[in-house]
């Protein structure tokens, strides 16, 4: 079976900004995102990022949007020799109706353990807001919470 470190977007991966991250010009990519995700890659962990986008259901922005930053992260990313296995996004906002998906909800996690066969108890999922935690540990998945905009420098040795 494969691990995997299971990353929020925003806080975690680019700086927090206290509202809706849509635009390039918004996205910047936290200190330490490289160094750390480049351990855990070389360590065997699958790079997966788990993220609620409840302003497409608002209608801020639209999916289109949410792929241009992501295609973004990838090939940023990927220049630097490191690699997003997948990620998954929620365009749901429990204002706009009820969803499985939204976190604090674990339909995301157990999609992706189910599809890489990740053993839930040897992989972790980082998060900077306490309904990452609780949608981890739904699913048994190890969890890590850092303030926002923490870099992830600063943990990888509760990682590896």
């Amino acid at each position: 079976m494969n691990k995997a470190v299971f990353l929020d977007r925003d806080g975690v991966i680019n700086q927090e900004r206290g509202h809706y991250t849509y635009g390039l010009e918004e996205f910047i990519l936290n200190d330490g995102l490289f160094e750390a995700l480049k351990v855990f890659q070389d360590k065997g962990f699958l790079l997966i990022v788990i993220t609620n986008q409840g302003g497409i259901a608002k209608g801020l922005y639209s999916n289109a949007d949410v792929e241009i930053l992501h295609n973004y992260l990838i090939e940023t990313l990927t220049k630097k020799g490191i690699h997003l296995t997948e990620i998954y996004y929620c365009p749901h906002h429990p204002d706009t109706g009820i969803c499985l998906c939204r976190k604090p909800g674990s339909l995301m996690l157990e999609k992706a353990l189910a599809r890489f066969d990740i053993e839930a108890s040897k992989s972790y999922f980082i998060g900077d807001n306490e309904r990452d935690i609780i949608a981890g540990k739904a699913v048994d998945v190890n969890t890590i919470h850092i303030e926002p905009n923490t870099p992830l420098t600063t943990i990888i040795d509760q990682v590896v």
